[in-house]
């Protein structure tokens, strides 16, 4: 079991007030010019393409048609159904991979949620540009750290899903310096709010520029149980390495953990 990774120093990034304000241009932006729908995280990785084409192995594709990617992959040991897969994005953004997944032919439901109620309204507004491909796609405000649990609300039409992705989220909350009674920080309890969004077996897919692979398996994998379930390990994205200073890695990490 990998240690529990050392706390980023706080930052800008971490604050609500951060994302409140970008999303506020952004959906001027894109009222003004729907062809602008702002910023899509990790873009210049691929990342979302590869976060695809992952999913897509675990559908029987033999790879995701957006991929452009040459780097191996190693799915998990699960069989998804592109006709029934159910989605949960936290920290959802623009809504970019919930529209990529159906424009890719998943036709489950996909739902994002996001604490800043100004991405929500950008999400929604890009949904009512898209309507050809965007059914079925929920879009809700809900602070994961601070909220209640999604059970209690009536914001998403299910309460657990079949997948839960992360794209950039649990880095922002790494970065906030709020704490609880306790004096954890935030990001502390991050995994504990998730365990409770999946189905035994469920998958949880995390893409991350602030953390390593092994930090990532330092904070989920292993630790106290929640309600008697915990994460394993279940399949990663190799991405294109780079090397510097005589030492190799990738500048982005994602990982696939099941809930068992």
């Amino acid at each position: 079991m990998a240690p529990t990774p050392k706390h980023l120093d706080p930052s800008e990034l971490g604050t609500r007030e951060y994302w409140d304000e970008l999303y506020t241009t952004e959906v001027a932006n894109n009222a003004a010019n729907p062809d602008d729908v702002g910023t899509v995280w990790f873009d210049d990785s691929s990342a979302e393409e590869e976060m695809l084409a992952f999913l897509a192995r675990l559908a029987g594709d033999a790879a995701s048609p957006d991929s452009d990617s040459t780097a191996a992959q190693t799915p998990a040991t699960a069989t998804l159904s592109k006709s029934t897969t159910s989605f949960l994005d936290l920290g959802c953004g623009n809504g970019s991979i919930l529209f990529a997944l159906r424009a890719a032919g998943w036709r489950g439901p996909l739902t994002g949620v996001d604490y800043s109620a100004h991405s929500i309204r950008l999400a929604s507004q890009i949904a009512s540009s898209k309507a050809s491909f965007a059914s079925n796609i929920t879009f809700a405000e809900w602070d994961l750290i601070h909220g209640p649990p999604l059970s209690a609300t009536t914001l998403a039409p299910q309460h657990t899903f079949d997948v839960v992705l992360d794209k950039g989220t649990f880095d922002a909350i790494s970065l906030s310096d709020a704490t609880d009674a306790a004096g954890r920080r935030a990001c502390e309890a991050y995994r504990a709010r998730v365990l409770p969004l999946l189905p035994v077996g469920g998958l949880f897919l995390i893409t991350s520029c602030n953390w390593t692979e092994d930090e990532l398996r330092g904070w989920f994998v292993g630790g106290e149980r929640v309600a008697g379930a915990a994460f394993e390990e279940a399949g990663r994205v190799q991405y294109q390495m780079f090397s510097f200073g005589g030492v190799s890695g990738q500048t982005i990490s994602t990982l696939c953990f099941r809930k068992v």
